[in-house]
């Protein structure tokens, strides 16, 4: 006697990569915060970049993370997770903190988002581009970190000139990976080598008949 199965229906529905709109929240915090670092603007003006951070830095990246975990994109979700975390962190304390003063809590808290970084731009290395952003964003808490626990001028003045840096590549890379999922090819190089490559070029493939050949799953596209 053979036991009935039950057919099971898989429905995959792609969601869209999350990182252009996480990189261009990146790109409004790090500019803000960046011009109060190099005195173009008065550290009193910090807080229009804590609230920067606050308003819309950490709400569009904490999309991005859960985007990404839906999306099953493991780098897109942690980066964007380890950003909007220390962002908010950051805008926190600047908005409550009296102008231009460092704090060495701030900078610890700094130092480990910053190597933490790391670990999402390390696994996403097959995308280049987005890898050296969060590598890059990585670089820049380390040393704004190392500017809260010293206080040296010179680690701040470097600590703007690389968070304009990363606002001029997290903003390539959102237009790269925005033309690309808007125009189905790469317009502009992203640095995809290997999986992320071919994904790109159409020759990637989710394996269905592979997922048919389990008993009682039957793929729908």
């Amino acid at each position: 006697m053979t036991t009935p199965q039950t057919a099971t229906r898989v429905v995959l529905r792609p969601l869209a990569t999350p990182l252009p709109l996480g990189f261009l929240a990146l790109a409004l915090a790090t500019t803000v915060f960046a011009t109060v670092q190099l005195g173009w603007i008065p550290p009193t003006e910090g807080r229009v970049a804590a609230l920067t951070a606050l308003v819309a830095t950490v709400p569009l990246q904490l999309t991005a993370a859960v985007i990404g975990f839906l999306a099953r994109d493991p780098v897109a979700a942690t980066g964007m997770g380890i950003l909007s975390g220390t962002w908010a962190v950051v805008g926190l304390t600047t908005v409550t903190s009296p102008p231009g003063t460092a704090s060495k809590g701030l900078g610890v808290l700094l130092i480990v988002a910053g190597i933490s970084m790391f670990v999402p731009a390390s696994a996403g290395i097959t995308k280049l581009v987005p890898a050296a952003v969060m590598a890059l964003a990585g670089i820049r808490f380390l040393i704004t970190g190392a500017y809260e626990l010293t206080g040296s001028a010179s680690w701040k003045t470097t600590a703007g000139w690389v968070g304009l840096a990363l606002a001029v590549l997290a903003l390539y890379a959102a237009l790269a990976l925005e033309l690309e999922g808007a125009r189905g090819r790469t317009i502009l190089p992203a640095g995809r080598h290997g999986p992320a490559e071919a994904a790109v070029r159409g020759e990637g493939s989710l394996e269905p008949d592979a997922l048919a050949r389990e008993p009682g799953i039957r793929p729908q596209l």
